[in-house]
């Protein structure tokens, strides 16, 4: 109890402090998206439960992660497969789902937008976790006061983007050409490849991260497109069955 009264007492605590709310603000806005873009075909009275259980779990899993992740940082490869789930994940939120009925088939939506949101929180949070893992060096106090100040902040943009996104459909598009731009992020940086990126090709720091968000963005609209046209062509034969039943 001493120690932590002490450690209140100096510079470096508050310095520190005041540097993960700064990294969680820049960090936490990704994660935010996920789960506003997840939750936002759920109804209204699902969609609160779906951003306290996805935010919930997902700072429980960031504080799994923060304890290793020293040891995820060693590790090749990992940002790499991070990535392209990451991009699965983004194209996936831009291809509309299918319209679903109330009861038993909510409650599996429900389930299934809270699994997307850990899905992408688990591999969006590598790099929030590590921030913030640096930058409370030692100290477990400001470790955990870091992981605490994720909670409102997913929480509370979460359900902000939900309602902007209600009035302005585009943000979907930009959140998930965020995703993309993050994971292309992700891949230059992994272990196996920073190295020669650093050395020979620098350029790539901010090439694939556009690339990543321009490849989301024409593959969400593809897949979109395909679907709505396969709808459309579903509703026409259709109605042309109809139009051709005997009376």
């Amino acid at each position: 109890m001493m120690e932590f009264l002490n450690e209140l007492q100096t510079a470096a605590f508050w310095t520190g402090l005041l540097a993960i709310i700064w990294v969680n603000i820049i960090l936490s806005g990704d994660n935010a998206v996920v789960i506003a873009l997840a939750a936002r075909s759920l109804p209204a009275r699902q969609q609160k439960q779906a951003v306290i259980w996805g935010a919930g779990a997902a700072v429980v899993l960031r504080i799994i992660l923060t304890i290793v992740a020293v040891e995820l940082l060693r590790l090749p490869w990992l940002k790499l497969i991070g990535g392209v789930l990451l991009f699965w994940i983004a194209v996936k939120l831009l291809v509309p789902e299918d319209g679903s009925d109330d009861g038993v088939e909510s409650s599996e939506n429900l389930w299934a937008a809270i699994k997307t949101i850990l899905i992408a929180d688990l591999v969006m949070s590598l790099d929030n976790v590590i921030a913030v893992a640096a930058v409370a060096k030692d100290s477990f106090v400001l470790l955990i006061l870091g992981l605490a100040i994720s909670i409102p902040l997913v929480i509370f943009g979460a359900t902000m983007l939900m309602k902007i996104m209600d009035r302005y459909p585009i943000i979907i598009t930009i959140g998930a050409g965020l995703l993309g731009w993050v994971a292309g992020d992700m891949m230059a940086t992994d272990p196996v490849l920073k190295d020669w990126v650093d050395a020979n090709a620098a350029w790539l720091h901010w090439a694939a991260p556009a690339a990543g968000a321009a490849f989301v963005v024409a593959t969400g609209k593809w897949l979109a497109a395909r679907a709505e046209a396969g709808r459309r062509e579903v509703v026409d034969l259709g109605e042309g069955s109809e139009t051709g039943a005997p009376r």
